[in-house]
């Protein structure tokens, strides 16, 4: 893996109002990130049963080598 690379974004909608996942590469928990001018905010991304959505090791690889 990258390693200068914490965290890479797996997903981006928007271009002024801009909603992303990122990935931490580290211990492949997924954030929702959403920025509208002038701030923005992030939160672990949530499965249907309420649980943080975790990357495998081979989806890491994956958005990293894409």
């Amino acid at each position: 893996m990258a390693k200068d690379k914490r965290f890479i974004i797996a997903y981006t909608q928007g271009t002024m109002n801009v909603t992303e996942i990122w990935v931490d590469t580290v211990t492949g928990v997924n954030y929702l990130y959403h920025s509208a001018s002038p701030g923005g905010g992030l939160t672990p991304l949530l499965d249907q049963n309420g649980k943080v959505i975790v990357s495998t090791p081979d989806e890491i690889r994956f958005l990293i080598e894409k």
